[in-house]
């Protein structure tokens, strides 16, 4: 019987977890401020955690997990198992607005044990205005810059995560290319009407605002970018399944391509 590998130390472990913490932070274009803020830490602690050079609490590990969304348990991972299951890729959603990406995302990133990671923040991180000022200010083009930009930065850091996709990421060729070669692609399919009334839902009423013919320019939207989603890798249909059947219809389907030989 083979013997068994020795425990990494607990110098190891405070590594590991430093360039985590550090990592995730930097991906979500928080400030050591920021992120002290909402994990409930001081900034000098949080220092010393992305350092290495403190033990830290279970209470505020779990304080800065939940910050960061992640788990306890995969910011104190052995370094031979950073950042989750060994073999995951990016799992990047992609559909319309009210297609379910952020919902969905984050509770696929909880059972993968992965981080959620929206892009539309990290280009907003990236401009230091909202993506409505983004586009007032500078224009759509500007703000595509900046989206290619956050995604090679997110890509080229080789971790697993989930990420959220703007709907519009597919129209822009360059970007879609890197995407699909180097994450695993879902399009969250849903109904014109379930993209509405999510939306509607989530307290944001400017679709119908003084717009009577808002749904039919919504299913127009739909039908023309249809053919770039299908470009994806899977599809899950979220009216169908909804909320809890689709993320572990998804989740098979991550697990399935864990399961592929590699060239």
């Amino acid at each position: 019987m083979a013997a068994a590998s020795p425990a990494p130390s607990a110098d190891v472990l405070l590594a590991a977890l430093a360039g985590r913490v550090r990592a995730l932070r930097t991906a979500r274009g928080l400030t050591l401020q920021q992120l002290a803020r909402q994990a409930r830490l001081s900034a000098r602690f949080l220092l010393q955690v992305e350092q290495g050079e403190t033990n830290i609490s279970v209470r505020k590990l779990v304080g800065l997990a939940t910050a960061l969304d992640t788990t306890p348990a995969a910011l104190l991972a052995p370094p031979d198992a950073a950042a989750g299951t060994p073999g995951l890729p990016v799992i990047a959603l992609l559909g319309l607005r009210g297609a379910g990406k952020s919902t969905i995302g984050r509770r696929l990133a909880r059972r993968l044990r992965v981080p959620f990671v929206e892009l539309d923040r990290a280009v907003e991180d990236a401009a230091g205005l909202s993506l409505a000022e983004v586009f007032a200010l500078h224009g759509e083009g500007y703000y595509r810059r900046l989206e290619h930009t956050a995604l090679e930065r997110i890509l080229g850091e080789g971790r697993p995560l989930v990420l959220a996709t703007g709907g519009g990421l597919p129209t822009r060729p360059e970007t879609y290319a890197l995407l699909r070669a180097q994450a695993l692609t879902v399009w969250l399919r849903a109904t014109p009407e379930d993209h509405w009334n999510r939306v509607v839902q989530q307290g944001d009423r400017r679709p119908m605002a003084d717009q009577p013919g808002a749904m039919a320019e919504l299913r127009r939207l739909l039908a023309a970018r249809e053919p770039l989603y299908e470009e994806a890798e899977a599809k899950v249909d979220t009216s169908r399944l909804g909320v809890e059947r689709a993320t572990a219809t998804i989740e098979r389907v991550v697990r399935e391509h864990q399961r592929r030989p590699r060239a």
